[in-house]
């Protein structure tokens, strides 16, 4: 059954770190309203977040790929480690080519999971914030309901067990989910001491069904697009549920001085 409901563009993507991908990745989101009306959703929860960021500094987008929140606001440096076309700049998250306080924001969306040394990246984002500017990351949330469909139904691992980083795969191909919740739920302790200066400002559960309606990048879409704003309202009669529903988690960070 889960057979049928897998996109066959799929099958030209042998290799998911060969940044061809991106071609095929761009139209799968540009034919599914649902999943580009929830990525615009994700792009107004990182945006609002930035609001208050010293007005002087970069704003940077890690891991942008496919991403168009570069339409939101043209100013911002769109990024990743695979030299994909229409990308600003090319650059590992653990090296990154900015000077010390030059960076006002560091935006990401589904990019910690798969960067295999945390505490370097960290390290880095300390380094070029500026004081008073934020890293906000929307990642996998892990929930009774996040976990369940994460380990049945997608590709990529994800192991509450693990710890801040990996060893095997490519930048696209390694990963585990569940580093986020790892560093910021279970080891949150551990991260306060580590990293004194970015400061955990929020951390929200959210968004229990829209994704995984929109089938995602590997799936058909599960519903009609009309039924969109439904799904909405769904998700916000459940809000009160996202602790124990949420598949994802916004994570707001914001350096102190």
């Amino acid at each position: 059954m889960l057979n049928l409901l897998r996109l066959p563009e799929l099958s030209k993507m042998t290799n998911l770190d060969n940044p061809n991908n991106i071609h095929v990745l761009r139209a799968i989101i540009q034919r599914k309203p649902f999943l580009i009306k929830t990525y615009n959703s994700f792009y107004n929860q990182l945006l609002v977040r930035i609001k208050t960021i010293p007005p002087d500094g970069k704003i940077v987008e890690l891991g942008s790929g496919a991403s168009f929140l570069k339409e939101y606001n043209s100013q911002i440096i769109t990024s990743d480690v695979l030299p994909y076309d229409g990308v600003d700049l090319v650059f590992s998250a653990l090296d990154m080519p900015f000077e010390d306080n030059d960076l006002s924001a560091i935006l990401m969306i589904d990019v910690l999971h798969h960067i295999k040394d945390s505490r370097q990246f960290f390290r880095e984002a300390d380094r070029c914030l500026k004081p008073g500017g934020k890293l906000v990351m929307i990642e996998p949330a892990n929930t009774c309901w996040s976990n369940f469909i994460y380990k049945n139904f997608h590709h990529e691992p994800f192991n509450p067990r693990g710890y801040w980083g990996f060893e095997e795969g490519g930048p696209l191909s390694g990963a585990n989910m569940a580093i986020p919740w790892i560093i910021f739920n279970r080891d949150s302790e551990l991260f306060r001491e580590e990293f004194p200066r970015l400061r955990v400002r929020s951390i929200k559960n959210h968004t229990p069904l829209r994704y995984l309606i929109s089938g995602g990048l590997s799936m058909r879409q599960l519903l009609p697009s009309a039924l969109f704003s439904l799904v909405q309202f769904m998700e916000w009669l459940l809000s009160p549920l996202n602790p124990h529903l949420g598949m994802f988690m916004t994570i707001e960070l914001e350096k102190v001085i």
